[in-house]
C-alpha cells in the first residue's frame, strides 16, 4: 500500500459510497435519480482508483419513514403509560406480580432488585416473551424441530403440550456453513474422539488438560488464518472479555466501535483502560479520536498513551455491516496503533476461501495485530481463538485469565473444529468446504436482493449473511415472530434495548445448508406476513433491468 493511498483513506477520500460508514440520507433528503447516478459513478471511480478496495463495498441503511417513527414512539409511549398503571395496581395487590421481589421483612434493606430497572421486563418484554427461549429438540440445521409450549398467564410461565413442531425452516441459527449436523464426517469424527478421550478433560491447559488434539487444533487454526500462532478457549464470550484485560490496562486507550459486542465492551471495561467510542464504521470519527489521542495524550498528565488499541468486528451481528478494514488498517499504520479484530461472525462466512474479512478484502493477515474469532458459528462447535504473532500468543498463555483458570475444551468439540476446518481448507480431499463457502455467498446475495425487491427495509452489506429486516413498532415484534412460526418458519426478532428504540427488527441468518426451495418458501412467507402486518416500509423501488446502467442497486424514490 502506498503512503498516498493511506493518506487518502485517512482523509476519508476513498470509498465514500456510504459516507464513511454513516447511515446515508438520515435526514430524509431525497436525491433525484440523475444526481444519485452521477454520485454513484463518482463513488465507484473513487473506489476502484483508491487502491484500498479491490471490490465494490456496498451497504444500505435506509432512513426510517417519518410516520413509522412517530407511530413507533407513540406505541412505546402507550405501553409505558399502561405499564405504570399496572405497576400501580400491583402495588395495591389488585394485580399479581410474578417477578422476583424482596420479602416483606427485607423492605428496609438496600434493594436487591431495582423496580425501575425491571420496568421494561415486567411491562413490555413479558408481552412478547414467547418469541424467545424456544426449546428445540433437533439439530439446529437448515430445518429444526421445536417443542410446542403454551402460556395461560400472559407469558409469565409456560406449559409444554408434548407436541413437536417439525421441519421448521431455521433462519435464526448462526449455522453459516451448515456444519451443525449429526451426520457426515464431522459428526463421525467427533463420535470416535468421544469414545477415545471422553467428553470432559477435568483440568486446565496448564495442568494436565493439554491434549494432543488441542495442539493439533491450534496449529491448524494458525495455518488456516495465515499467522504464526494461535490459541483456543472454551468460550467465545470469554475469549474477548478475559483477553482484552491482558492486552491493555491503566494508561492505555481503547477506541471501540459504538456497536461492538457486549463481550468486547466488558473486556474493555475490565481492563481499566480509558475507553473512547467512535461512530459505527465511521473512519472520520475514528481518525478524529486518534488525532486527539496523539496530540493531547492522557488526561491531566498529557503523557503519551502506553498503547492505543482499536477494537472492531468483522461483521456486526445486529446491523449486518462489514468493517471497513482497509481504511482501519491504513489509519492504524498512520497513527501507529494496534488493531483487535473480532471475527466471530465473519470467519468462515466471508472471503473466497472462507477465511474471514481479511480474506474478503484480500489483505495481509500480519496487518492485524490481534485476530479473534469463534468456533460457535461457521464451524458448528464451541469456543473461540486468539491468533497473531508468536510472541503475542506466548504472552497470553501465561497472562490470560481464560487460559490459566478455564477448563480445557471438550475433545469432541475440538475434533468438530478440526474436521470442519480441514473441510473448508480442502484438506479432506473434497471440495465440499469450498462449495459451501460459495453457496453461502450466493444464498446471501439472492436473499437480500429478493427482500429489497419486495419492499422491505434491509440493513447491512450486500455480502453479509446477517440480514436485519426492519419492523420498528413494538407490537409488530411479537406479531412477526408468531405469524412466521405459524407458517413453520423460525426467526429471531430483536427490540429495544438491544437496538435503538425505533429500530426493532427481525434478524435472518443465511446458511449454506439452505436450498433455493427453502429460501423461496421462506421469502414467500415473509412477503405474506409483511403484507399482513404492513412491514414493506421501503420508499424505493427497483428499476427495470434495462434501466440499470451501473449495477443491481439503483433505486428510484416513490411517494408514500
Amino acid at each position: 500500500m502506498t503512503e498516498s493511498a493511506a493518506a487518502e483513506a485517512a482523509d476519508g477520500k476513498v470509498c465514500e459510497r456510504v459516507k464513511n460508514g454513516l447511515k446515508p440520507e438520515r435526514n430524509g433528503s431525497a436525491k433525484s435519480l440523475h444526481e444519485r447516478r452521477r454520485q454513484e459513478e463518482e463513488d465507484r471511480t473513487a473506489s476502484y482508483h483508491g487502491s484500498l478496495y479491490n471490490r465494490p463495498f456496498t451497504e444500505s441503511f435506509e432512513e426510517t419513514p417519518m410516520l413509522v417513527a412517530v407511530l413507533t414512539y407513540m406505541g412505546y409511549g402507550i405501553l409505558t403509560i399502561f405499564g405504570y398503571l399496572r405497576d400501580y395496581l400491583r402495588h395495591w395487590k389488585i394485580e399479581r406480580c410474578h417477578l422476583t421481589r424482596e420479602k416483606e421483612e427485607q423492605k428496609e434493606f438496600v434493594p436487591l432488585y431495582q423496580d425501575f430497572e425491571n420496568f421494561y421486563t415486567r411491562n413490555l418484554y413479558m408481552r412478547i416473551r414467547d418469541n424467545w427461549n424456544r426449546p428445540i429438540c433437533s439439530v439446529p440445521g437448515a430445518k429444526m424441530d421445536l417443542m410446542e409450549r403454551l402460556s395461560h398467564d400472559y407469558n409469565w410461565t409456560f406449559d409444554y403440550t408434548g407436541r413437536v413442531v417439525q421441519d421448521v425452516i431455521n433462519l435464526g441459527s448462526y449455522n453459516y456453513l451448515g456444519f451443525a449436523e449429526n451426520t457426515g464426517p464431522c459428526a463421525e469424527s467427533a463420535a470416535e474422539v468421544t469414545v477415545k478421550y471422553g467428553v470432559g478433560v477435568a483440568s486446565t491447559r496448564q495442568e494436565i488438560g493439554n491434549l494432543d488434539k488441542h495442539e493439533e487444533m491450534e496449529k491448524l487454526v494458525a495455518r488456516f488464518l495465515g499467522v504464526e500462532s494461535a490459541m483456543a478457549f472454551g468460550m467465545g464470550f470469554a475469549t474477548n472479555s478475559m483477553n482484552i484485560p491482558a492486552l491493555a490496562g491503566k494508561g492505555c486507550l481503547i477506541l471501540s466501535d459504538e456497536l461492538n459486542h457486549a463481550s468486547l465492551v466488558l473486556g474493555a471495561r475490565l481492563s481499566g483502560s480509558t475507553i473512547r467510542v467512535f461512530k459505527h464504521n465511521n473512519m472520520q470519527s475514528l481518525e478524529k479520536l486518534l488525532r486527539e489521542a496523539i496530540v493531547h495524550g492522557q488526561p491531566r498528565t498529557h503523557r503519551p498513551w502506553k498503547k492505543i488499541l482499536i477494537v472492531v468486528e468483522g461483521i456486526y451481528s445486529m446491523e449486518g455491516s462489514i468493517v471497513r478494514l482497509p481504511e482501519v488498517i491504513a489509519l492504524k499504520k498512520r497513527y501507529q496503533a494496534y488493531l483487535y479484530l473480532d471475527e466471530a461472525h465473519s470467519i468462515g462466512a466471508l472471503g473466497p476461501q472462507g477465511r474471514g474479512v481479511v480474506d474478503y478484502f484480500g489483505l495481509d493477515a500480519s496487518d492485524v495485530d490481534v485476530m479473534m474469532g469463534t468456533f460457535t458459528k461457521s464451524f458448528g462447535a464451541a469456543g473461540g481463538y486468539i491468533a497473531g504473532k508468536r510472541e503475542l500468543i506466548e504472552y497470553l498463555r501465561s497472562h490470560s485469565h481464560s487460559a490459566v483458570y478455564a477448563t480445557s475444551m471438550s475433545p469432541p468439540v475440538v475434533e468438530q473444529i478440526i474436521t470442519s476446518m480441514k473441510c473448508i481448507m480442502g484438506e479432506d480431499g473434497t471440495t465440499i468446504g469450498s462449495e459451501r463457502v460459495r453457496h453461502l455467498a450466493e444464498n446471501t446475495v439472492y436473499f437480500r436482493k429478493r427482500l429489497r425487491e419486495m419492499g422491505f427495509i434491509i440493513y447491512g452489506n450486500n455480502d453479509s449473511p446477517v440480514v436485519p429486516m426492519m419492523l420498528y413498532m413494538p407490537a409488530k415484534i411479537g406479531a412477526f415472530g408468531r405469524e412466521m412460526l405459524k407458517r413453520n418458519i423460525g426467526v429471531v426478532v430483536v427490540g429495544f434495548p438491544a437496538t435503538p428504540i425505533i429500530e426493532s427488527r427481525a434478524r435472518f441468518c443465511i446458511s449454506a445448508a439452505h436450498t433455493k426451495d427453502m429460501l423461496d418458501r421462506a421469502l414467500s412467507v415473509i412477503s405474506e406476513v409483511g403484507d399482513l402486518l404492513q412491514l414493506k416500509y421501503s420508499r424505493h423501488r427497483k428499476q427495470p433491468a434495462l434501466l440499470r446502467p451501473y449495477d443491481n442497486d439503483v433505486y428510484e424514490d416513490i411517494d408514500d
